[in-house]
């Protein structure tokens, strides 16, 4: 589990950046990027990411990240990118990471973070400006950092 959200974030660079049609060809772009992963395994990332098929006229049918594709997706991912913008700070302490916010961003933030329902936080506490995540045992700091950017985009440039 522990690399799952890098995984999930090369296979989410990979779509972007290129014209995939298959997830055979997905499954030896990531095996070449360093992945050792199964089909199934690539199918529950492809879901977990919402990720969709269009038609392309070259390559029958490509994948995509629909980010924005209907009124209320661009609504959700507004709204938490606009929660991004309150993110001061981030420190570690054992299996402990304290996030520090702009005044009155904590609660929104957290509730974010809990119903995304990532697996390497436990849960969070959050009070006005100050928020704690509980860590899983054997989650890498890397690993939660890539976890909160996959759950708010915009904090790559803040933590990347």
């Amino acid at each position: 589990m522990k690399n799952r959200t890098k995984r999930q974030l090369a296979i989410k660079q990979a779509i972007l950046n290129g014209r995939i049609s298959s997830q055979d060809e997905l499954l030896h772009i990531m095996k070449d990027q360093g992945y050792e992963l199964t089909q199934a395994t690539l199918s529950r990332d492809l879901k977990i990411l919402k990720v969709a098929k269009v038609s392309d006229q070259a390559l029958g049918y490509v994948y995509v990240i629909p980010e924005g594709a209907n009124t209320e997706n661009q609504r959700e991912n507004s709204r938490i990118n606009f929660l991004a913008d309150g993110f001061r700070d981030l420190q570690f302490s054992g299996n402990m990471a304290v996030i520090k916010t702009m005044p009155g961003y904590a609660s929104s933030i957290a509730v974010v973070i809990d119903n995304a329902e990532p697996y390497e936080i436990i849960g969070t506490i959050a009070g006005d400006d100050t928020i704690l995540l509980i860590m899983r045992e054997g989650v890498t700091q890397s690993d939660m950092i890539n976890s909160l950017i996959l759950i708010m985009p915009k904090l790559e440039d803040k933590l990347g």
